[in-house]
């Protein structure tokens, strides 16, 4: 992998991500600056203990603007881009509409009540561009392009991890304009919180629980316990096994396990490391599969009607331990989509906003044999 670190007008930084070879990357930013106007905070919720990020600023980025003024297309024919190459194979740079910022607020130490606890917003969110295609997925690059995306995840994790005020990297990808994705261009996000975030909380808590009860890591045995039972199985190659959960909260969901525990992206071997490029692809080609012909359950409404919805939206997230606190922790992938049916979205209404309290439309079991049926 070759890497080329650069600065957009701004002074935010980009980086190149290129196959082995000797690419030259000097091409200029030509826009000019324009001020930043970030001033994120973080609010701890006083009741669920919760740290909320309030970033106003977010309100006036771009909405879903056609592909000829997509900003993360290449800089070509005289307009210019987040990326000012005319071409590229993955790129990642500082979002220009962060939720987290290494500047935060610059406010000064809170004099609030305690029950009015905020922080500066420090931290940092970065773009990563999986091609310069407007039009294509990340299904549908080929190995070694989605290992060049995985080099940039375990890269960026590395060195977001370093930064003094970062405690956890999120890397992630929102697909399909029903998920709430505002570019159609192919990418993800990278998120360094300056908290660890509730989610990760929870998996702590029970890890722990877990060890103090049984003396076993909570990762390792639900792997285990996933692979015997087998109803649930997607796929498993020789170092990755994906399966649906249990208690899966989303209609179609998959959890992507190495069979070799590690807290994070880039404690991968070189074996898993090259395995799991073509066990990714593969489900998310499946996931792209699952509406094109009907499955058991559907009504006639979904099996006539027509499918508004193709392709399959989805988010696809990876679990990293936070620095400190999660050594029972291990690395996976959590992929699910909020389609239900053909033509139908799985909303988050009264008892999942309001109790987060999930019910799920589809069984579990079902979920798995839909996903093993349309494979490759």
């Amino acid at each position: 992998m070759q890497k080329t670190v650069t600065k957009l007008a701004d002074g935010r930084e980009l980086v190149y991500y290129d196959p082995d070879g000797d690419v030259i990357r000097d091409a200029t930013d030509l826009r000019t600056p324009e001020p930043a106007g970030i001033r994120p905070e973080i609010r701890l919720d006083p009741v669920l203990g919760d740290w909320v990020t309030v970033a106003a600023h977010r309100q006036g980025r771009p909405y879903q603007p056609p592909a000829g003024d997509c900003p993360l297309c290449p800089s070509r024919d005289g307009r210019s881009t987040e990326i000012p190459a005319a071409d590229y194979n993955v790129v990642v740079f500082e979002n220009r509409f962060p939720s987290l910022s290494a500047e935060g607020t610059g406010r000064p130490p809170d004099s609030r009540p305690p029950l009015f606890r905020a922080e500066s917003g420090t931290g940092r969110c970065e773009v990563v561009c999986f091609t310069s295609d407007h039009d294509a997925s990340f299904a549908d690059l080929p190995e070694s392009r989605a290992a060049l995306v995985l080099d940039a995840w375990i890269d960026r994790t590395a060195e977001l991890s370093a930064l003094p005020a970062v405690r956890q990297v999120y890397c992630f990808e929102n697909r399909g304009a029903e998920i709430g994705v505002t570019l159609a261009h192919p990418h993800g996000q990278i998120y360094a919180y300056p908290f660890v975030t509730p989610r990760t909380g929870k998996m702590i808590a029970r890890a722990a629980e877990h060890r103090a009860r049984t003396g076993r890591n909570l990762a390792e045995d639900l792997l285990a316990a996933e692979r015997r039972d087998g109803r649930r199985l997607v796929l498993s190659g020789t170092h990755w096994t994906a399966f649906v959960p249990f208690a899966a909260r989303w209609p179609y969901e998959v959890h992507l396990y190495p069979h070799r525990r590690v807290p994070d992206l880039p404690a991968l071997g070189p074996a898993e490391r090259a395995e799991l490029p073509l066990v990714y692809l593969e489900l998310l080609r499946r996931f792209d599969r699952l509406f094109d012909t009907p499955a058991d359950g559907d009504d006639a409404e979904d099996r006539d009607g027509p499918k508004p919805f193709a392709p399959t939206p989805y988010i696809a997230a990876w679990h990293q331990a936070p620095r400190a606190g999660g050594e029972e922790l291990s690395l996976h992938l959590e992929l699910f989509t909020i389609r239900r049916a053909a033509n139908k979205l799985k909303f988050l209404a009264g008892v999942e906003s309001g109790q987060d309290a999930f019910v799920n439309d589809v069984l579990p079991e079902a979920a798995a044999r839909r996903l093993r049926d349309v494979a490759s």
